[in-house]
């Protein structure tokens, strides 16, 4: 079956948020762009993912004309609470830095954009297989066939691979043109959905003797919770009394308790820190997971790739209006100075707040001399909601 051929100027693999929002900032400038997914779009829309947006990215979804819906839908949260020794402390994001965060569920992100791309006659294609990329420091070729089975060949002026962490994209860069950083943790989040009433107003984040805790929201009747366990834990040996016993010994005490409920779902989630360099190839840009992993510690994977596809938007929109490569030239450096601020601040929330297996007296004691000098200093205090809530753009 002979291939159909499509001319496009910017292909772009990838249809989760950072694709999505890549192809809808191109076609707000007149900039013609193809998606291609391997996976359908029911499948994205049920994985479940993080939920904290930066400021930053709360904008750009609205400001760009998206959707306000995370501004009627979603949750402002104007701090944190870190708890220790049984204590909370709150982190006031608004009297710190004037900013806050918006609790809104990756999947609603996820949503917005493809409606948004649907309703705009976005060229979105999901549920792609046979995919194969070629002259990456030419006119890059992008083969795939629909989920129909008819084959098509792009060509377009540039690639960009936002297909996730396990890039098809990322494996075309040879060898010796790139490098890994790579960090994996001993440890994981053991994940569950709860049916009851919300605990708290805004994310606790609990240091124990017994090991991390988090506790978040979804609605007001279904929470989402998380704490410290073996990556190798089997949820299939946690039963509901198990799981709320180990958060009541890593968050309850002095008045404090969990609201408690039916767990609906249980998940272990294995985490690491990643990040391949440099972030273009020629013709190919990465973006988002294809090119950086964090830990969900500190809340910056889908943010940071957001703020990715915003600055090789830049790049793009530069290019196509004034002829100009500067912007796409400097693109890896511009997103490598925010990932890795994010990469530091999200392995040194992930190290205060978690217990290293083979910890003994001295890890411990040091790791509440760390928290209890961020909670008394504002200094301290306004670096952590300075980095949680989302750093200024690059300019």
């Amino acid at each position: 079956m002979a291939r159909t051929p499509i001319t496009t100027q910017v292909a772009i693999m990838g249809a989760g948020p950072a694709g999505l929002m890549l192809s809808h900032l191109l076609a707000t400038q007149g900039i013609e762009s193809i998606v291609v997914e391997i996976r359908s779009r029911q499948e994205i829309q049920e994985t479940v993912r993080a939920g904290i947006l930066e400021h930053g990215t709360v904008n750009l979804l609205v400001d760009s004309g998206v959707s306000d819906r995370v501004l009627r839908e979603g949750d402002r949260h104007d701090g944190i609470e870190l708890r220790f020794n049984g204590e909370s402390h709150r982190i006031d994001f608004k009297d710190l830095v004037g900013e806050s965060v918006w609790l809104y569920p990756q999947t609603d992100v996820f949503a917005d954009l493809a409606a948004r791309r649907a309703a705009d006659g976005g060229d979105v294609h999901y549920s792609v297989t046979d995919i194969t990329v070629q002259d990456l420091e030419g006119k890059p070729k992008v083969w795939f066939a629909d989920a129909d089975g008819q084959e098509f060949e792009i060509q377009a002026d540039f690639l960009v691979g936002a297909d996730g962490s396990r890039s098809y994209c990322r494996r075309q860069v040879p060898e010796v043109a790139r490098t890994h950083y790579f960090h994996e943790y001993p440890f994981a989040w053991f994940g569950i959905l709860a049916e009851a009433p919300r605990s708290a107003d805004e994310l606790i984040y609990a240091n124990s003797e017994h090991g991390f805790a988090l506790i978040s929201q979804r609605t007001e009747k279904v929470q989402r919770m998380y704490f410290q366990c073996d990556p190798k834990e089997n949820v299939g040996e946690w039963d509901d009394e198990r799981i709320w016993s180990e958060f009541r010994k890593r968050v309850n005490g002095n008045g404090f308790e969990l609201n408690e409920g039916p767990v609906l779902e249980k998940m272990v989630l294995p985490f690491r820190s990643f990040v391949h360099t440099p972030m273009r190839h020629g013709n190919l840009f990465l973006a988002g997971d294809a090119a950086h992993t964090v830990p969900p510690t500190g809340a910056k994977g889908l943010n940071l790739a957001i703020h990715d596809v915003k600055v090789l938007f830049e790049g793009l929109d530069s290019f196509y209006s004034n002829g100009s490569t500067a912007l796409l030239d400097s693109y890896s450096d511009r997103a490598l100075d925010r990932v890795w601020k994010a990469q530091h601040f999200s392995y040194w929330m992930t190290s205060m707040l978690h217990t290293v297996p083979g910890a003994d007296d001295f890890d411990r004691a040091r790791q509440l001399g760390e928290l209890h000098s961020v909670v008394s200093s504002r200094h301290a205090k306004a670096y952590l909601a300075e980095s949680y809530t989302g750093w200024p753009a690059v300019g």
